[in-house]
């Protein structure tokens, strides 16, 4: 498979860059995406909810009014799940949500996603560029020659490109990340994906491990 490089001023460079089939052209495994997903959006919960039970609500030590003669039902405490003011009946406590995913499987799913990005034309290789200072007008201007106005786009950069991040952070829909660090999530939760030139080198070295050459 091989794509165009794009200038960034929307012209095509006419150089190709074949892409590694193992990677962007295998046949993508829907439940292995879907295993990933959902352990990222787990791992992003903190999990710190708590409500207090009855023994943790303060006050209510004596009873409320005397057990008979009332007409009513009887009462030992004010903080009773009953009452309003009470402790809640199994309410949440602090937990952890984390899910871990196998190593091959974590692989399996980025590549799938990468494989439907191709798939389906929404990944785009683009020169290098960077700002000798933040420019989100420039960066602006960029999305807007490449004909990506308005729609949710995902960057990856070289490295830490302190000056594009900085450039992209506050534009509605744009999502900048070096390209090593995007998960399953980021590469499948976009519109289109651009792929800095040099930066494709580290996606595939991110698969070019020991363990899967023996693999």
């Amino acid at each position: 498979m091989k794509l165009e490089v794009y200038k960034i001023d929307g012209k095509t460079t006419g150089e190709k860059i074949d892409l590694a089939d193992d990677i962007f052209g295998i046949e993508p495994n829907d439940h292995a995406i879907y295993l990933s997903v959902k352990a990222y959006l787990a791992n992003q919960r903190q999990g710190t909810h708590k409500a207090k039970e009855r023994s943790e609500v303060r006050g209510g030590g004596r009873k409320p009014f005397k057990q008979k003669g009332r007409g009513g039902a009887r009462a030992g405490t004010i903080r009773s799940p009953l009452w309003v003011g009470g402790g809640t009946i199994f309410g949440p406590r602090p937990r952890s949500y984390r899910q871990d995913l196998p190593k091959k499987a974590s692989r399996l799913a980025r590549k799938s996603a990468l494989s439907y990005k191709v798939k389906d034309e929404q990944l785009m290789i683009v020169e290098d560029f960077n700002f000798d200072v933040p420019k989100t007008k420039e960066l602006l201007n960029i999305l807007s020659a490449l004909k990506l106005n308005g729609k949710k786009v995902l960057i990856l950069t070289k490295n830490n490109l302190i000056s594009v991040y900085k450039s992209g952070r506050n534009i509605p829909k744009i999502k900048i990340l070096e390209a090593d660090k995007a998960s399953t999530y980021d590469i499948v939760n976009n519109q289109m994906m651009i792929i800095q030139k040099s930066a494709l080198e580290d996606i595939i070295n991110t698969f070019r491990t020991k363990a899967e050459a023996v693999n």
